[in-house]
């Protein structure tokens, strides 16, 4: 018990760089107390002490703001990060390192009793402050759960959900796009607007249009020309677009820079 409530407090001060110490750990961090009040519901509902197990999640619910049903998993060394208003549902499991923030919601979207309802997260899962998870499936380990994200279908090992609805960002795809960034001159890593596949092929669009906008304002100028000389006939109409009027800035604001 004790070795792991050392894990518990050394996850902390690794990942938490405001944490300054053990003491503050075990006297003043929420996360701590609703992991370690968890053990012992859990516990009580194992051993068929019902009642006893959700009084406890329910005083460690008031005492935290973390509200973990006594029937879930979690494993070593998850951090639940500041984690007011987190949520986590009965048969929710959570694997060894995984770290949680804010507002998370693990739930469930059946009603039916005794089947799995509710998300598992693999090993160094990372949920941002938010993000709900809904569903029986797999979020696999090493994945990254982007902030406000609604997830509501399996998660690759590696990968990054973003968005509403989610939409994956494969592990491979992403260190390629940063390769090609880093030779560009500027990094994209990171859960950003930059990494949202919809955005960039709505950016992909838009800069197509203003592409072929360009190229026709530039054939228009030259027939304009050709038509101009001596012995050539006039034959362009009157309402052709001889400049650019396709505001690709403001459609890029609008999706996201």
């Amino acid at each position: 018990m004790f070795s792991r409530l050392r894990a518990d407090i050394r996850c902390i001060l690794e990942r938490d760089p405001a944490a300054r110490s053990a003491w503050e750990v075990i006297t003043v961090y929420p996360g701590f107390h609703a992991v370690v009040l968890h053990r012992w519901a859990h516990a009580c509902w194992t051993h068929g002490f019902k009642w006893p197990a959700r009084f406890i999640a329910h005083w460690a619910r008031w005492l935290t703001g973390i509200e973990i049903h006594p029937a879930a998993k979690i494993g070593e060394r998850v951090f639940f990060d500041h984690a007011m208003g987190v949520v986590v549902g009965e048969t929710a499991e959570i694997g060894d390192g995984c770290t949680i923030y804010q507002g998370v919601t693990l739930g469930g979207t059946s009603l039916y009793k005794g089947e799995k309802r509710h998300p598992t997260l693999g090993r160094n899962v990372v949920v941002g402050a938010g993000a709900k998870v809904l569903g029986g499936f797999v979020v696999g380990d090493g994945a990254k759960v982007g902030s406000n994200a609604v997830v509501t279908k399996p998660v690759p090992a590696g990968a990054t959900a973003v968005g509403n609805p989610a939409r994956i960002i494969e592990a491979e795809a992403a260190a390629r796009r940063e390769e090609t960034a880093s030779r560009m001159g500027f990094s994209a890593y990171g859960v950003t607007q930059n990494d949202d596949p919809l955005s960039q092929a709505l950016r992909g669009l838009i800069d197509n249009a203003s592409g072929q906008e360009h190229q026709i304002a530039l054939l228009w100028q030259a027939i304009e020309k050709l038509s101009a000389q001596p012995g050539s006939k006039d034959c362009v109409p009157g309402d052709a677009a001889r400049d650019e009027s396709f505001e690709a800035d403001k459609l890029t604001q609008l999706i996201g820079k």
